[in-house]
């Protein structure tokens, strides 16, 4: 079974950051027209909500297709995070991981491994594009270049976002969000080798207030504590 990286776990948080996942639902958030405005000038709403992000968690159900044969994976758990750079995604089916970040180092921890891999966090400067959204430095229509697509999920507007500056982790992705509210409904990333990784939210709560120490990470004993310098070349 394919096990989600602490990178590819940054990734998606960061991603799952962009304007618009949590947006109000105030008349400013409600568009209700029947056909979606321009990539463009979607985008561009989508980015002015961004600032009203503080923190999130949710439940999430993710799917991944990939390999020779395709084959199908789904997990679930919960996740949570918090601007900048701190979060925490705790898988509990089919096998129990986590992977956390404190804003300053990253942990990934497999029960079954008995061990826990740490990390540093990357700088701004140095992270993926999806990341950048963490630390508040992303914009959307300057870091991606936006198309209308297909929708994955029926009765939403869809967009592809294809990274102006080419990404290890992903190829593009697609979001598909509510044309009422912009919140997004799902969340798909296309990597380099055909596969397809995508995320569903429920029970989402935003700007709780979390606190920081949420995010804190306690090694349990008797694991092989290792550091990987090299988690985000």
């Amino acid at each position: 079974m394919p096990r989600l990286s602490a990178r590819t776990a940054l990734v998606a948080a960061g991603l799952l950051t962009l304007p618009g996942f949590v947006a109000p639902q105030g008349p400013m958030g409600r568009l209700g027209a029947q056909s979606p405005p321009a990539p463009e000038a979607l985008a561009r709403l989508l980015q002015s909500r961004y600032d009203q992000i503080r923190d999130f968690s949710a439940d999430f159900v993710h799917t991944y297709q990939g390999g020779v044969l395709k084959t199908l994976v789904t997990e679930r758990g919960a996740a949570s995070i918090k601007k900048p750079g701190r979060m925490r995604w705790t898988y509990t089916s089919p096998e129990r991981k986590e992977f956390v970040s404190d804003g300053e180092r990253v942990y990934t921890y497999v029960p079954e491994d008995k061990q826990v891999i740490v990390g540093p966090l990357p700088s701004a400067s140095e992270a993926p594009t999806g990341i950048q959204f963490l630390t508040g430095q992303g914009d959307l229509a300057r870091d991606f270049l936006v198309a209308r697509a297909e929708s994955p999920v029926p009765g939403t507007w869809a967009l592809r976002l294809d990274p102006r500056q080419a990404q290890a982790d992903y190829a593009h992705l697609v979001v598909a969000v509510d044309p009422t509210t912009l919140q997004i409904r799902g969340l798909t990333t296309f990597d380099h080798q055909g596969g397809e990784s995508s995320f569903t939210f429920t029970n989402l709560k935003e700007n709780r207030g979390l606190s920081d120490k949420e995010f804190a990470f306690r090694i349990p004993r008797g694991v092989d504590v290792l550091t990987d310098d090299g988690v985000f070349p």
